[in-house]
């Protein structure tokens, strides 16, 4: 997601989310970007891409003032996608709440197929109490420990010990803002279980990632 400006030219998310969260117009956002992941996924589906998971971030405000479940329900039932192939992103700011609301929500919309993660995990304060509670699929190792991975020891070890926690619980792990191959290797080596990253690609419209993950199949049945 980028807005425009006269100015700036495409502001990426990084410098305007926290106005929206401020103002209040992350509600509407959040609501926009769900519909519109969802519906773009269906037709991904429809032009053969499989059946891919999509991840979408939902800020706090929205699980704390807005209606969660409303909004994903009728973003699932106009656009036809299956519950199985939506990923809820969370922080883990979220999960300090440990509300019985926030754990009957999750439960209700993991009841319909749905799956959840935590985003920029490492930065917060969530503990094994928090994951065993709220049940969460995937854990996102953030950024600042994956961009400097080979040259600081200290952030090693925080991911080492992220990767071990996690799959001691039967999490699987997702690598953020993977950049080269060298970090890429390593993290192979801890045992990550995926990425992302501009190793890959950056961030696509969506007919340009239609055509990446088509060149991509035709590579691997090559």
């Amino acid at each position: 997601m980028r807005t425009p400006s006269p100015e700036q030219g495409l502001v990426p998310p990084g410098k305007f989310i926290s106005v929206a969260g401020k103002s209040g117009l992350i509600l509407e956002i959040d609501a926009w970007v769900l519909q519109e992941a969802c519906r773009q996924g269906m037709l991904w589906e429809q032009e053969g891409l499989g059946e891919l998971t999509k991840s979408v971030n939902l800020s706090p405000v929205q699980f704390r003032r807005g209606d969660v479940e409303s909004v994903v329900v009728n973003a699932l039932a106009h656009s036809g996608l299956s519950p199985s192939h939506l990923d809820l992103e969370m922080t883990e700011s979220l999960l300090i709440d440990d509300s019985t609301q926030l754990t009957e929500l999750l439960g209700r919309l993991r009841a319909r197929g749905l799956t959840f993660s935590i985003d920029d995990f490492g930065t917060g304060y969530a503990n094994l109490g928090y994951l065993k509670r709220f049940g969460v699929e995937r854990l996102k190792i953030d950024q600042s420990f994956v961009h400097r991975l080979t040259e600081e020891v200290n952030d090693e070890a925080i991911v080492r010990a992220i990767i071990q926690m996690a799959h001691s619980l039967k999490l699987t792990t997702v690598a953020e803002v993977i950049e080269d191959a060298e970090t890429l290797a390593r993290l192979r080596d801890l045992g990550c279980d995926r990425g992302q990253g501009f190793y890959w690609s950056p961030a696509l419209p969506a007919d340009e990632f239609l055509a990446f993950v088509r060149q991509y199949q035709t590579k691997r049945q090559a």
